[in-house]
């Protein structure tokens, strides 16, 4: 990966983290904020959304694009699910317990909370909520957080409901679980601060680890997502959303660097060519006896529509795809088959195809906006003739729409409403190329790139929220919890446990309930080697360690407390819980014979070991105490504690040397 020096780019960026908080209730009703598999729905209701005006009378661009293309919105209701979630009721009181969490983590933050709270509206009709609108207020403002490479500011701490939960993705529209839907979430926004991958890495790292000192944050995939915002001098603003992982930060910054700095390169050579874009125009024509598979099922009355996986079969990279769609209604006559639409793009040939970051090109991005309207992607002409297309038809459609040798053209092939809303996308972004680096909403990739989402929102997508009363924030109560970091330190100091160890039980979810049993006379490196370690092996064993319970612990740690299971056999238990969680530990102890032996029968098993390898005992002596501990181990099953299985092994060993 090219490295560039970002202080001679300009680069800036800033954070976004969204942190889900663990409080009993969601933000604005009483609902559980547990979430479920979407088989335990019990029925459905669907919904059409569409942008509204601010109190000025505007409409945000990013949901005016939104609504471009109409789509249905299903959602999956259970039980629980109360008609605040559908939207048919007005919200209640803002949850004090989410805004005590707030304040805590706004503390951490050095920020100050606001004198009043004011509940906003925030426009989002992507369907991830009923009412086409998220609930935020501002909490706190003004706080810093520290870095090797020095400050990084903390501009606001914002107390939101969590959007619906995205299950499917369908041809007219998406399907959304309400179980997520308003579980309260702090976002955690920072100044632009950042001038490094590395720094944006170590900053979103340390805002992590603030969270989780409160021990009042919800883990596991999806409960954190970071936002990261990155421009460089002669670029713009880019927002990339939903970055699940702490890890792919600093690659993210890398590629969008890069692709800026390529698309500036492209918008020289463009100028350079008195580059233009063209007309639309339909070119079906020329497609007319076309033997290509994509363009043939989209031109073809009745074809089926064509997946990514038809297209890479014929080579055919699926990020650029060109798909068929079943034919859609125009008024109210049906249109017979596809059609096929083109732009030229004067100026521009090679540079279509030219890459912006790995495995995608300037001619992604068209296709990015040509999806945005229900196009499967585009063809172009700097990867033509390929894919079915042949040269002939290559050469008719660079005459139908005029375009020379230094020209390229883009086409994409659909029913006849999407191929012209797609191309006029293409044609639009082409126009875009030739001006800079636009300002956009892009969506994280997993190997660091990004696609083009939306438009930035604006100003114009927020207005109060009129249901909900204010509130004053009063952080005089809130204490400031220790630190994970100083946590790690404590627990090597207190209760002599090694640095890796320490680290893992800190950072882990279960260090309230290590604390809280240490406290009550465990052991503190069995609690800590049980909860962290032996949990990690479990789980790399394919054990459901996640149908383990806080009280399955407590109930494993006290049957070694009173001698009633031998600190071996605790993985064995665990492994039996995770299968069977409805269990008792003492009876199922019972049941697995895990009962703790006592020491005759320890000696027995011992012995009928060393007798049995009397030849190895006689040659070796004490050299033979290794492997025979190892069978010893195995022939008491976990009964018995490691140290009075040494002591007696070597006893009898020593007498028969």
């Amino acid at each position: 990966m090219t490295e560039f020096d970002y202080e001679e780019l300009g680069l800036v960026a800033g954070l976004e983290i969204h942190q889900q908080l663990d409080t009993a209730t969601k933000l604005f009703c009483a609902c559980p904020t547990a979430l479920r598999e979407p088989e335990a729905a019990d029925r459905t209701f669907t919904r059409y959304l569409h942008p509204t005006r601010s109190e000025l009378g505007e409409i945000d661009e990013a949901a005016l694009e939104e609504s471009k293309v109409e789509r249905e919105f299903e959602y999956l209701a259970y039980d629980t699910t109360c008609l605040v979630e559908e939207d048919d009721e007005p919200p209640h009181r803002l949850d004090d317990e989410a805004l005590d969490a707030a304040l805590e983590i706004a503390q951490l933050l050095e920020m100050d909370a606001v004198d009043r709270a004011h509940v906003m509206r925030k426009v989002v009709i992507d369907g991830s909520n009923t009412g086409g609108f998220q609930r935020s207020t501002l909490v706190a403002e003004g706080g810093v957080i520290e870095t090797s490479e020095g400050p990084v500011g903390v501009e606001d701490l914002m107390l939101e409901e969590e959007s619906a939960q995205r299950i499917e993705d369908r041809e007219d529209g998406v399907l959304y679980s309400l179980d997520r839907l308003g579980i309260p979430l702090v976002e955690i926004g920072t100044e632009p601060d950042i001038s490094s991958p590395e720094q944006a890495q170590e900053a979103a790292e340390r805002i992590g680890m603030l969270l989780r000192s409160t021990g009042k944050v919800k883990r596991g995939l999806g409960t954190i997502r970071q936002d990261v915002n990155v421009s460089i001098a002669e670029g713009a603003r880019v927002e990339m959303k939903g970055v699940q992982s702490l890890d792919d930060i600093d690659d993210l910054v890398r590629e969008e660097v890069r692709r800026q700095v390529e698309l500036l390169d492209i918008v020289d050579e463009l100028d350079e060519r008195d580059a233009g874009v063209g007309e639309t125009q339909d070119v079906t024509d020329v497609f007319a006896d076309t033997e290509s598979g994509v363009i043939r099922g989209a031109l073809d009355d009745g074809a089926e529509p064509r997946s990514a996986e038809d297209a890479s079969s014929e080579g055919r990279s699926p990020s650029d795809r060109s798909s068929g769609h079943s034919p859609r209604e125009d008024g109210d006559e049906p249109r017979a088959g596809g059609e096929v639409h083109a732009v030229p793009l004067f100026g521009f040939d090679g540079l279509v195809g030219r890459e912006l970051q790995d495995d995608r090109r300037l001619g992604t991005e068209f296709s990015d906006h040509a999806k945005r309207h229900g196009a499967g992607g585009i063809f172009h002409t700097d990867e033509l003739p390929a894919y079915g297309v042949t040269e002939d038809e290559v050469a008719a459609l660079r005459e139908a729409v005029g375009a020379g040798e230094d020209d390229a053209v883009a086409i994409v092939a659909d029913d006849p409403e999407t191929a012209a809303q797609s191309i006029e996308a293409v044609a639009e972004r082409a126009e875009t190329a030739m001006e800079g680096v636009p300002e956009e909403t892009r969506g994280a990739n997993d190997d660091g790139t990004s696609r083009y989402l939306r438009p930035l929102p604006g100003a114009a997508r927020m207005y109060p929220e009129t249901d909900v009363p204010p509130v004053d924030p009063d952080p005089s109560d809130v204490e400031t919890p220790e630190l994970l970091t100083e946590k790690v330190e404590r627990y090597q100091a207190e209760f002599g446990l090694d640095a890796g160890l320490a680290e893992q039980v800190a950072y882990g979810r279960r260090w309230p309930l290590f604390e809280e049993q240490v406290e009550a006379g465990v052991d503190a490196t069995l609690a800590a080697q049980t909860l962290e370690s032996t949990v990690t092996e479990l789980r790399r064993d394919d054990v459901a360690v996640d149908q383990l319970t806080d009280d399955h612990f407590r109930g494993v740690f006290g049957l070694v407390a009173d001698g009633n299971l031998a600190q071996e056999g605790v993985p064995e238990l665990l492994e039996g819980l995770a299968g069977s969680p409805d269990s008792d530990p003492g009876e199922l102890a019972e049941e697995l014979g895990l009962g703790s032996a006592a020491e005759d029968e320890v000696r027995e098993a011992v012995v009928e070991v060393v007798e049995r390898n009397s030849d190895q005992v006689e040659a070796e002596g004490m050299g033979a105490f290794s492997a025979l501990m190892g069978e010893c181990m195995g022939a008491l099953r976990g009964k018995a504690d490691g140290d009075l299985v040494s002591e007696v092994l070597r006893e009898e060993i020593q007498q028969r040397a």
